[in-house]
């Protein structure tokens, strides 16, 4: 900035610094009685404090005396409390430090928060709360801000939640008669007399004891808040399973409805009282229908009890299993034979089986057999893990055979374009036939659908005289020579395809039957 060139005389400079020093004076003099008026405001609030606390003491007394009968159900909650209460006791003790050391810092060692002798002292607070390196402001602006987050997180009501962080707030405002916002502390505490300063700190203390207030009421209701309310109480018998199996464990819950789960009620069946969780169980011993009944005892506030009877039945029966071939009653050797396996009551991992004569594996939940000898019965084993330990719960026994012989056919498109068969004894189109790639075989009998791998056939066709004229393929395809023949046939002639030898997936070479071959 360039320097001013106006000189002012020394007269005129002893006449502007006046000016400057009357001025501030007249802006920094506080009268006696807004002075005193802040003096009124602190007693008030020192009485505000005062109920406020008893308040919370009282809330505090309900919750610890509700843990005394019901500790399941209270100490949680009574931790949190005494968590509150003493959060808020610290800080309330440091802003009590902080009004001591600012009443200190304008009377002397001898000076008194209830009797302030240089009330308008505008320095004091000042040193006190913004010093430079030793200002207490910023540490309890701090500890503010973590007491406030502390306690909201406790109170669940919304509109509570947003009182508590607008008393407790610390964002930087803008003090009237200022340019710009200013940090919390300081716009608190600079230029403030010492009794204003105090007045301020004993409201931040009223402020601190009505959050603590909020959230200890607020956990006081949370300690019932999961509690339903009911006007009948009933007894119930809740068994995993009526069904039992011998060896296996017979088990169920014996309930009072909506009962407090921190203060079970006595359970007695057959005059023997049950375990605190109230569950029945036992190993069952032999197969049938078995009752049994009892009574829960239920103790009430005001010292009595009540008895509340109940009863139920159990059945144990045979362990059994379901087991069956999915395609049919038997199993065929040399194929893959899918399986049902399933154990009532059990879990599909908690089942396992074996297999003579052949090899039984699963497949997810189903299981295929591959029986390996003709004539030779399979019997499949089953094993259910019941209670920890494995069972054999089921063994059924299945005949082997050999698969059937198949069907040879002419694959061919019909008019719709769905794929079909023709296996001979009635007219086929000799446009299809010219057009067919050669003769297939498969089982199709709606049980089983197995195709098989067809090595070679012959085809015999008759001339004018009636003399055969046999003609060998070229494997499963019509050879050129077959095809010729085809060309050579009318309407109404018919010719045999025999000596077909196909073979399926058990790996066994067997002679089908002949096709009769009508020409259309």
């Amino acid at each position: 900035m360039a320097e001013s060139v106006v000189r002012l005389s020394p007269r005129q400079k002893m006449i502007n610094l006046m000016y400057i020093v009357l001025t501030a004076m007249l802006a920094l003099n506080v009268s006696s009685d807004v002075l005193d008026g802040f003096v009124q405001v602190e007693d008030g609030l020192a009485r505000t404090n005062a109920n406020v606390g008893r308040r919370n003491d009282a809330i505090y007394a309900q919750l610890e005396s509700f843990t005394q009968q019901n500790p399941g159900k209270g100490a949680p909650w009574l931790d949190k409390a005494s968590d509150v209460r003493r959060r808020a006791a610290d800080l309330y003790s440091l802003v009590d430090s902080l009004k001591r050391a600012i009443v200190i810092e304008a009377d002397g060692e001898e000076g008194d928060v209830a009797d302030i002798n240089r009330r308008d002292d505008l320095e004091s607070a000042a040193v006190v709360m913004l010093s430079a390196g030793h200002g207490e402001g910023p540490k309890l602006r701090e500890r503010i801000d973590l007491y406030r987050d502390f306690v909201t997180s406790l109170v669940a009501d919304s509109t509570k939640r947003a009182s508590i962080d607008e008393a407790l707030s610390t964002s930087p405002f803008r003090r009237p008669g200022t340019v710009q916002a200013q940090a919390w502390e300081e716009a608190k505490f600079e230029n403030q007399p010492v009794v204003a300063a105090v007045t301020l700190l004993t409201k931040l203390q009223n402020d601190i004891r009505y959050a603590e207030g909020e959230a200890l009421a607020n956990l006081l209701a949370a300690v019932d808040a999961g509690d339903v309310r009911v006007n009948e109480l009933n007894a119930f018998v809740i068994p995993q399973s009526r069904m039992v199996m011998r060896g296996g464990r017979y088990s169920a819950n014996i309930v009072l409805a909506a009962v407090d789960t921190t203060a079970r009620p006595d359970i007695f069946v057959g005059g023997r009282k049950l375990p605190g969780d109230g569950r029945y169980e036992f190993n069952t011993t032999s197969t049938g229908t078995f009752d049994y009944s009892g009574y829960i005892e239920v103790a009430h506030g005001d010292g009595s009890t009540t008895r509340h009877p109940f009863q139920s039945s159990y059945t144990v029966m045979e362990p059994t299993a379901t087991v069956s071939a999915t395609m049919m009653n038997v199993l065929y050797a040399g194929i893959n034979n899918p399986m049902s396996i399933s154990v009532p009551g059990v879990p599909m991992n908690g089942v396992s089986a074996t297999m003579t004569n052949g090899s039984l594996t699963r497949q997810g939940d189903t299981w295929i057999a591959r029986p390996a000898k003709v004539g030779e019965n399979a019997t499949i084993t089953v094993t259910a893990n019941i209670d920890g330990r494995p069972q054999t719960v089921a063994t059924s026994t299945f005949r082997v055979r050999k698969l059937p012989d198949p069907v040879a056919f002419i694959s061919f498109t019909g008019q719709n374009g769905a794929k079909d068969r023709y296996k001979g004894g009635k007219p086929f189109s000799k446009t299809l036939l010219a057009s067919a790639p050669g003769i297939e075989a498969a089982i199709d009998d709606d049980m089983l659908n197995i195709d098989f791998q067809v090595l070679g056939f012959e085809t015999v066709f008759f001339d004018q005289m009636g003399n055969a004229i046999p003609e060998v393929s070229q494997g499963a395809a019509f050879s050129q020579r077959q095809r010729d023949q085809f060309k050579r046939l009318s309407r109404g002639k018919r010719f045999y395809i025999s000596r077909i030898r196909a073979k399926g997936p058990d790996g066994i070479e067997r002679v089908l039957s002949p096709v009769e071959v009508i020409v259309n």
